[in-house]
């Protein structure tokens, strides 16, 4: 492993020796905020210990971030492979269209986390986050799987109008209070084979955190799908 201090430098600084440095795993210390770490990065590991700042993992194609602390809004932005781990909390707009990949969120989340993501093929985008989000969790979500793990066994760990506009996808919250069912979205109770589909993901988000994988699959949990094959069919005109 090689170590660099993030002091002085910039994002694209910071971008330009992930790219020459030899060295698969790489890590920077101090990190205060620089933006776009780590994008369209196809398969090193990168350790920032501080603030991973805005569009961190954009587009990322590959390799693991690894956030040693918290990072701010859009990151994993259009992220088609790879994995991101953030130990702390995380701004808006986590996981803004992506496309593949997994991002794991120790803490909370801000606002529109996971709006638009999508899924082809095998290509399946898994967002996990460990506290509560924002409001418009899931907005126009089209594929992909989001779970609210809720460590604190907050309530109502969604915020408001979560799944605006959702039409392909799943959320998974665990919460003993039943969500709500919003606009084109419903809610229903977790089957155990819902929560086999988790497994894999709920053990990586684990060793982030020191959870405990029974501690936290022995909770109720609730799905919320898409009511509908097409909700915005009254939106348009034949033609």
């Amino acid at each position: 492993m090689t170590t660099y201090s993030a002091v002085g430098l910039s994002g694209r600084d910071i971008n330009d020796i992930i790219r020459r440095e030899r060295d698969d795993n790489i890590t920077f210390t101090h990190v205060n905020g620089q933006r776009f770490i780590a994008d369209a990065m196809k398969d090193k590991t990168v350790t920032v210990e501080g603030i991973a700042g805005n569009a961190s993992g954009a587009y990322m194609d590959g390799g693991k971030l690894i956030v040693r602390g918290n990072a701010q809004d859009a990151i994993g932005d259009t992220m088609n492979g790879g994995e991101i781990f953030i130990s702390g909390m995380c701004g808006d707009a986590a996981g803004y269209a992506m496309r593949g990949g997994e991002i794991y969120i120790g803490k909370d989340v801000g606002y529109r986390a996971g709006i638009h993501m999508k899924e082809y093929g095998l290509d399946k985008p898994v967002l996990v986050i460990g506290g509560v989000a924002g409001d418009y969790l899931g907005e126009y979500q089209a594929g992909g799987l989001i779970i609210v793990v809720n460590t604190e066994g907050v309530v109502n760990p969604l915020g408001d109008d979560y799944a605006t506009g959702m039409h392909g996808g799943k959320i998974v919250v665990f919460t003993d209070c039943e969500p709500k069912s919003l606009g084109g979205a419903r809610v229903r109770g977790a089957e155990s084979g819902d929560i086999d589909e988790l497994a894999a993901y709920i053990d990586k988000f684990c060793a982030l955190t020191s959870r405990e994988y029974d501690d936290i699959v022995s909770r109720a949990a609730w799905i919320i799908e898409p009511a509908g094959r097409n909700p915005y069919k009254r939106l348009y005109v034949n033609n």
